[in-house]
């Protein structure tokens, strides 16, 4: 069983070094007495190459998380962890355990989680990203079970600009790019998209569970470090 709410953990975060959100967004969804900690890996352009090279850091950066004896780690990065399709983000999370020897989730494989527990076979995703990294995306989830139904990105490559983005620029896309008829729920894809805050608003109009980046990686940790995590939306619901 989880622990309670209130016992005292540490949560680690690997994140690219443009992220602005993930902290603050896993912050505000846990108790004060789970802390969050910061690893950085070098990233300023979400790029296929880019990405690429970042992974090339996650040693260094799980390394020293390991230094404060978290009691798990997260690789989050959603596209970082999809890039080379199913079975990289099960690379990552070994790598970092074994470098940590902490519980570790990478945020594809926390999305692929989150969707098998709320059993959803058809989905929206709506993304900040280029058309490119889109198909990548599509690519990863289709090959791991899930139809997309439909896949809509913004066209962005600076971080930065991500991050800059709102919950209630999240929320327009959505309702403007999803038909919440056709599918079993929504997904909101980067870590660095500000939408966890929209996801209730969201599912009370749409009918659906909508699912964010930020928010199945919590899940998940909180799940892989056997802590009780009361997060928004159906899926933080789920037993």
């Amino acid at each position: 069983m989880p622990a309670n709410v209130t016992a005292p953990g540490r949560f680690g975060l690997i994140v690219p070094s443009s992220n602005t959100t993930a902290e603050p967004e896993f912050r505000a969804a846990l108790p004060d007495s789970v802390t969050v900690h910061g690893a950085r890996m070098s990233l300023e352009s979400v790029t296929v190459d880019a990405l690429d090279a970042m992974s090339d850091d996650v040693r260094r950066a799980a390394d020293l998380l390991g230094h404060a004896d978290v009691d798990a780690v997260a690789y989050a990065c959603t596209t970082g962890s999809l890039l080379h399709g199913p079975g990289f983000d099960a690379e990552l999370e070994d790598e970092i355990e074994s470098v940590t020897d902490a519980p570790a989730v990478a945020t594809a494989r926390s999305v692929v989680r989150a969707l098998e527990a709320l059993e959803v076979e058809r989905l929206a995703v709506q993304t900040p990203y280029t058309a490119d990294l889109d198909e990548k995306e599509r690519d990863f989830l289709e090959e791991s079970g899930i139809e997309v139904a439909s896949i809509d990105g913004r066209g962005i490559e600076a971080n930065v600009e991500i991050g800059a983005l709102t919950p209630d620029d999240a929320a327009i896309q959505v309702r403007e790019g999803v038909d919440a008829a056709d599918v079993d729920a929504v997904f909101v894809s980067c870590t660095n998209y500000r939408s966890l805050a929209a996801v209730e608003e969201l599912e009370d109009d749409l009918g659906v569970p909508v699912v964010t980046s930020n928010g199945a990686t919590l899940w998940d940790l909180g799940r892989a470090a056997g802590f009780a995590v009361d997060g928004p939306g159906m899926l933080f619901d789920l037993e």
